[in-house]
């Protein structure tokens, strides 16, 4: 827990509920026709709303991206190492908002919510969502908030996805879109590492096919074992390797079952930690919409036709070390973009972190992505004229 909240940190922060009554008709065929998005807000919206930055969350991420709730949390928001005053997303200059999304379970409205229509909870019943209707739902946002355009939409992982979409659904509606550690489509290979994490929570004997609120049971087996699998493809083996080796914890081999090697250790507390911390359910919503994400499809899988309207800049960065998605996947957004004629400034960075490198400050990383950003103050609106 902080003894002093740091100089270079937004400090406390409080969510906020902002309510929707506009229905919002989904790509799976259902509408919603209320929600609620769960957002905080760091910065200062400057006099002609140039200066906001929307900031886009990862599979298991949500609104809490920088400072603290509290004196007593032991961590800040997810990424407080780029986001604050002086930082990469520099709050002094920038007005930033991060939200949870739709099928979320901080705050949001998902499955957790409780549905009108039968006055329990949505549980499976919950409406698939991708990551269209996500941006959707973020362009209605940034209408509440009175952004008529933002300087960039930021995101890494399933959060540069949501970044790209935005340059493809709403091209008037951002200047800078900044794409980091993601791909234009999941792979065979990545598919199937969803579908594993989902069999294993729908299999969990407490999972009720969704409907264990009722029964006042979480499938935590089943969310433990997903989430294992799922932070094993966001490591890296030279990461693994330098971490924990082939270290043991008690030093001898036991011969029995009960885990032995560190990295054993460290897998069963990550899945056990998240087990209580996230709700089965939204974890199925979110590898679905992972899965649905393909903007080229569309235009005859041509990714080049799909960004071809856009207007803003791009940036891409990419860790050496991710298989997740790979620096060639954001090769293949990159070469794209330059096909479509469009401006694109791409890092490859070296990172034993794998997927997760986008997470870390790295200097080279935070040097460039600040870089990056410095530019975009630059080149505010509100700052043409000045000398």
């Amino acid at each position: 827990m902080p003894s002093v909240i740091p100089a270079d940190s937004v400090g406390l922060v409080t969510p906020q509920t902002l309510h929707f009554d506009i229905p919002l008709a989904l790509s799976c065929g259902r509408v919603l026709e209320s929600y609620d998005l769960v957002i905080e807000t760091y910065g200062t919206l400057n006099a002609d709303a140039s200066n906001a930055v929307l900031i886009c969350h990862a599979l298991s991420g949500h609104h809490h991206a920088a400072g603290f709730h509290s004196m007593e949390d032991k961590k800040p928001g997810w990424w407080d190492s780029a986001i604050g005053p002086g930082k990469v997303i520099d709050t002094n200059r920038f007005f930033v908002v991060a939200l949870n999304n739709l099928g979320g379970c901080h705050g949001s409205t998902g499955p957790v919510s409780i549905n009108p229509a039968s006055g329990e909870p949505f549980g499976p019943e919950f409406p698939i969502v991708t990551v269209a209707d996500w941006v959707n739902s973020q362009a209605r946002l940034a209408d509440r908030l009175g952004i008529r355009q933002w300087a960039a939409v930021v995101g890494g992982s399933l959060g540069g996805m949501q970044a790209l979409q935005w340059s493809i659904a709403y091209p008037e509606r951002l200047r800078h879109c900044v794409v980091i550690a993601a791909a234009p489509k999941l792979s065979a290979q990545n598919i199937a590492f969803n579908e594993v994490a989902r069999q294993a929570i729908s299999k969990d004997p407490n999972f009720h096919h969704g409907r264990y609120y009722a029964e006042q049971v979480v499938p935590k087996t089943g969310l433990a074992l997903a989430r294992m699998v799922g932070h094993i493809t966001y490591l890296s083996d030279d990461g693994m390797r330098e971490k924990f080796g082939r270290e043991m914890r008690s030093g001898k081999l036991s011969f029995d079952f009960n885990p032995q090697f560190e990295v054993e250790s460290y897998l069963q507390y990550q899945g056990e930690r998240f087990s209580t911390a996230f709700d089965a359910n939204s974890y199925l919503l979110m590898t679905k919409a992972l899965d649905y994400f393909d903007p080229a499809a569309e235009h005859g899988d041509d990714l080049s036709a799909a960004l071809s309207h856009a207007r803003c800049r791009f940036l891409l960065v990419a860790f050496t070390t991710d298989w997740r998605f790979s620096p060639e996947r954001s090769r293949e957004i990159v070469d794209a973009l330059v096909a479509a004629g469009k401006p694109v400034a791409y890092a490859e960075i070296e990172s034993a972190h794998g997927h997760d490198a986008f997470l870390i400050p790295s200097p080279r990383y935070m040097d460039i992505f600040g870089a990056y950003m410095n530019r975009i103050l630059a080149t505010l609106p509100s700052n043409e004229g000045r000398a």
